[in-house]
């Protein structure tokens, strides 16, 4: 659509994507109707601030087609089965995200999007590939999923470069035009399969963002679902496949090579030549996933023309945000690591295996997960565990099948101040040398209000023991 005069546009969902997409269509002169399934006292705020606007909004009531909806653009959250959704189908409509209409409002001249997707370690790389690209002199920013809207950066007045767009998996199901000039699917891991109906589905949502791609294609060389995610994409002739890899890298990848991140994808005769980047630890942190995750945006960066120094530069001026394998402090030669952003399996595995010495803070809201891999694959690291939260009876049962020896701290508490009585458990388990690591594998919202508030949590008590 390019005339949106008149046009009756209904805008499932109020919050951060719903708000400036309802905004945005109505100063195009579309008839704009907003319903939401909640009516707390921040709907019915953010209610008023559209309804002044001249935007009508249905509060608790998101399951009813509003008569003469032509078009449904929705907020990220919403599952495909809603009844919404299938009266919407029923009828022929199109339903898209707010990713999918920042794509279409994009002006003529608009910066190509550099696009990374994963079940985990989405944000680290976007940052680090915004701060490769800054350091290149490119006038650009990290968007998306990472919590500033797209449609505020694309219509707005800066110009950029290049966009740097994190997406998750919602935004790629709502996104069937998006059209990236390179992309990333960091890693494949079962998460959110209660929004998407099975691994198949969700790993196909995925894969979108490969589609259309114009240069380079990267996956994770350890892990043949983005590779298979690859052959399967539909994307412009010449474009690339290139894949990362923590190993020495072969012909059309990035790797690593004696403590060097190598490129040997954009170079000439890649058969034979190699280009150095940076060294590991120009990484910060330099655990093995967070490398892996400065290949990925490396491999972005270079797809776009981004100079080998420029990634040097780059991943040098990185800051990692908080609670994300973060380093609080060391107490009686103990260190104590933050990683509360695990709120998942695959991510508590990956920051499970960058220490050899463990006590494990685990436990929260298992989102229908299991642990016996991730205690199999991490038994010979765990000194001792520490068990919060609601479901940390699933890992306590994990680890007596796979761990049996290893001590375990089960506390029968869910308030908040069980995180002290957690670190000071820790403690008395750690010897000097050891980590104590907070990677719960598991969601935070049974005892704090989000992952960021458990981590402060974690490094208040920490700094008590300090004290």
């Amino acid at each position: 659509m390019t005339d949106w005069q008149g046009k009756h546009v209904t805008v499932a969902g109020l919050g951060v994507s719903g708000i400036p997409a309802a905004k945005v269509l109505h100063a195009r002169g579309a008839v704009v109707t907003v319903v939401n399934d909640g009516d707390d006292a921040r709907a019915r705020e953010q209610a008023a601030e559209l309804e002044a606007l001249g935007i009508t909004v249905r509060l608790g009531d998101g399951a009813t087609l509003p008569a003469g909806t032509e078009l449904i653009v929705t907020t990220p959250g919403w599952k495909p089965d809603k009844p919404l959704f299938t009266a919407a189908r029923e009828a022929g409509l199109e339903i898209w995200g707010d990713v999918e209409l920042a794509w279409r409002l994009r002006g003529p001249d608009a910066a190509p999007w550099l696009a990374v997707t994963g079940t985990n370690g989405k944000t680290t790389t976007v940052q680090m590939l915004a701060s490769i690209l800054r350091a290149a002199g490119l006038k650009t920013a990290a968007v998306g999923n990472i919590g500033v809207s797209l449609l505020d950066v694309v219509l707005g007045d800066e110009q950029y470069d290049v966009l740097a767009v994190e997406l998750s998996s919602y935004q790629l199901h709502w996104a069937p035009s998006l059209r990236a000039h390179s992309a990333a699917v960091l890693n494949l891991a079962p998460d959110h399969l209660d929004w998407h109906g099975s691994m198949e589905a969700y790993a196909a949502d995925k894969g979108r963002i490969y589609e259309g791609n114009r240069v380079a294609c990267v996956y994770n060389a350890a892990d043949k679902a983005t590779e298979d995610l690859v052959r399967e994409a539909d994307v412009e002739e010449g474009c690339r496949a290139v894949g990362f890899t923590l190993s020495a890298p072969g012909p059309s990848q990035l790797g690593v090579v004696d403590g060097i991140l190598v490129d040997r994808a954009f170079v000439e005769n890649r058969q034979q030549n190699a280009q150095e980047l940076a060294e590991v630890s120009d990484v910060n942190p330099p655990a093995p996933h967070n490398i892996a995750n400065a290949l990925a945006a490396a491999a972005l960066a270079r797809a776009f023309g981004v100079p080998a120094a420029a990634v040097r530069d780059g991943l040098r001026n990185f800051t990692p945000d908080a609670h994300r394998i973060a380093h609080v402090a060391d107490v009686a030669g103990v260190a104590y690591i933050d990683d509360s952003k695990a709120t998942n399996t695959h991510a508590a595995q990956a920051s499970l295996a960058a220490y050899e010495s463990i006590v494990w803070i685990a436990g929260g809201l298992a989102k229908g997960a299991t642990f016996d891999e991730l205690v199999a694959k991490s038994a010979k690291r765990l000194r001792g565990v520490v068990l919060i939260g609601k479901d940390r009876a699933l890992i306590r049962e994990a680890l007596v099948r796979h761990a049996p020896e290893v001590p375990v701290v089960d506390l029968d508490r869910t308030d908040t101040g069980a995180m002290l009585a957690a670190v000071q458990e820790a403690q008395r388990l750690a010897a000097a040398g050891d980590t104590v690591l907070l990677a719960p594998a598991c969601a935070s919202m049974d005892m704090f209000a989000n992952y960021n508030k458990r981590g402060d949590a974690f490094a208040a008590a920490v700094r008590g023991l300090g004290a």
